[in-house]
């Protein structure tokens, strides 16, 4: 990155003697009479200048950790918080619900079309808005920059902040640039919120955003929800795993609410719906095959109606604030601990009993494992995607994507490693970013991690012992709840 945008000056939020009182405000935006556990350490920890990790169970309030001193900023001050966030549906949500409680929060990312981005880019550069969501991507954009580069970042949020580190279950390549933007933005007050950091990730995130362990105080509030009820059940095949959720959507402890149903595989997710629909159970689906459009309308019902039924793969749900569902299944098995409590804690966000059913199936590690080997290509593979890139350059430029995937990948075009690896090698700067065009500029060498296999094999062993942990929890006889506490904290030898 090029030169900071502002002073390396941290300051505090509290400095301003007409600052409206965070008590005043949470009853006044949010109607709430009292905050969480956590939350008001937290924020008297940020507005005090301090930089904060915040780890707290799905739907515990993560967010007004940050949105609360927002709204102390004076309406006529330059003073800005800046939150980045992974998803444009998840920031589209967030600001939609903070405009309805009339808080000024805005965003900018590729759903906004060039007349509407610029606009946003004058407010923002004017003054306008306390509260601004972006994707980290963004700071790609020299425009933004000197945007950006206009106002006073006093608090910089870093939204699900397990995707900055190549531990946690959802790395995000250009989540992997926020230290590079702290420095740009003059290290301004940080604070990291998630709800599933193992001891392990929230070490790498201190790393990867230039914080010292000791220049950052954690907030754990823990993993427990004490209304869900964490089932497992053995199956086998399909037949027993439809027969579980019939029996699990009937069950009248559970009824009345929303219900998601997550699978791993878009065709597995056909079939069941197919079967659900020969018996009249109506549903929606909602999976990457579809469009962008008719993704947000799922998802937009769903949050309306009343007793809803979504079928969907993982992305659906990040983001999701709606307090009524009842139960959530996964038909098919997680890979990870942390994709699992990711999901489980959507349900029940209003306190009630809800139900997470399971159905555990041997057969389906098969596919998490070729996820692992997709997520994690080898030394040999990045080499010959490198040497493709700069020796036939002309005919990648030609062809495109299809035809660069036929010639790195002749047994299987299903096969996924090309994405991550054009991702990778966009982290490191060697091309110009992770899509076509951009993707054929090779702009840099390879560097030597790229053609190290032991260095490659390290995260790929990690994602293995995650999986692992999985058929543990599923042979877990003892207290489950526990078993995700002590994985979370890092007290389970055998995870480690």
């Amino acid at each position: 990155m090029k030169a900071r945008l502002v002073s390396a000056s941290r300051t505090q939020l509290i400095d301003k003697p007409n600052m409206e009182n965070p008590d005043d405000l949470l009853r006044r935006y949010y109607g709430y009479s009292s905050f969480r556990p956590d939350q008001q350490a937290v924020i008297e920890h940020v507005l005090g200048g301090n930089h904060a990790m915040v780890v707290m169970p799905t739907g515990m309030g993560k967010s007004l950790c940050y949105q609360i001193p927002a709204l102390t900023i004076p309406k006529d001050s330059r003073d800005l918080v800046l939150v980045l966030s992974p998803l444009v549906a998840l920031m589209h949500d967030q600001v939609t619900a903070l405009r309805e409680k009339g808080i000024e929060a805005a965003y900018i990312n590729s759903s906004l079309d060039r007349q509407s981005r610029e606009q946003r880019y004058a407010e923002v550069a004017l003054g306008k808005y306390r509260l601004l969501y972006v994707t980290p991507e963004r700071f790609r954009k020299p425009e933004f920059c000197e945007v950006i580069g206009k106002r006073q970042i006093k608090l910089l949020a870093i939204d699900e902040a397990h995707c900055v580190s190549q531990w946690g279950h959802d790395f995000r390549p250009d989540y992997s640039r926020v230290g590079e933007i702290r420095d740009r933005l003059g290290r301004p007050t940080t604070i990291a919120v998630t709800a599933t950091a193992t001891s392990e990730c929230r070490a790498d995130i201190y790393k990867q955003i230039g914080i010292d362990p000791e220049q950052i105080r954690l907030f754990y509030q823990g993993i427990d929800r004490p209304n869900l009820r964490l089932d497992v059940q053995q199956v086998l095949g399909d037949s027993e795993k439809f027969e579980a959720i019939q029996a699990c959507l009937n069950d009248p402890d559970y009824a009345g609410g929303s219900v998601i149903v997550y699978f791993s595989l878009i065709k597995t997710l056909t079939r069941f719906s197919d079967d659900l629909m020969r018996l009249g159970i109506d549903h929606d689906c909602y999976h990457g095959d579809l469009g962008s459009q008719r993704r947000r309308q799922v998802q937009d019902r769903f949050m309306r109606a009343d007793g809803d039924i979504v079928l969907a793969t993982p992305a659906f749900g990040m983001g999701i604030d709606k307090e009524d569902i009842r139960i959530v299944i996964h038909a098919e098995t997680p890979g990870s601990i942390e994709s699992y409590y990711q999901e489980v804690g959507r349900a029940g966000r209003d306190n009630q009993p809800s139900r997470c059913l399971w159905l555990y199936d041997q057969q389906d590690l098969m596919t998490q494992m070729q996820f692992i080997e997709w997520a994690n290509p080898d030394a040999e593979f990045y080499g010959r995607l490198y040497d493709t890139l700069v020796e036939h350059n002309e005919s990648c430029r030609a062809f495109g994507m299809e035809w660069l995937n036929d010639r790195l990948q002749r047994l299987s075009r299903h096969d996924h490693r090309l994405a991550t690896a054009l991702s990778m090698l966009d982290r490191q700067g060697v091309i110009a970013g992770p899509q076509a065009p951009e993707c054929f500029e090779v702009r840099a060498a390879l560097p030597e991690h790229f053609r190290n296999d032991e260095a490659l094999s390290q995260k790929k062993r990690r994602d293995q012992q995650r999986l692992y942990a999985m058929v543990q929890l599923a042979g877990e006889t003892g207290d489950r709840k526990a078993f995700l506490t002590h994985y979370f904290e890092g007290t389970r030898p055998c995870l480690t």
